[in-house]
């Protein structure tokens, strides 16, 4: 494993010191997560909000013509 050295503002390196000791990790764990979730490669997907990604797929053989109309009629 590797070291790094960080320049962090002191209050903010208490604050996560705090918040990673309510939640039983280490200060290092946390931000090897952080370092590991935002190096990961960009998916088309990637941004999509979680409740879309939870939703994707849902309505593969709909007639998107058919939704169309029922928006149209719906939203007069």
């Amino acid at each position: 494993m590797a070291k790094l050295t960080l320049s962090v503002d002191n209050r903010v390196v208490s604050r996560a010191k705090q918040y990673a000791k309510r939640r039983g990790v280490s200060v290092s764990q946390m931000v090897e997560a952080y370092l590991a979730a935002v190096a990961e490669p960009v998916s088309p997907s990637a941004g999509a909000v979680p409740i879309l990604r939870s939703v994707r797929g849902v309505l593969k053989n709909v007639d998107i013509d058919e939704y169309r109309k029922h928006l149209v009629t719906k939203y007069r």
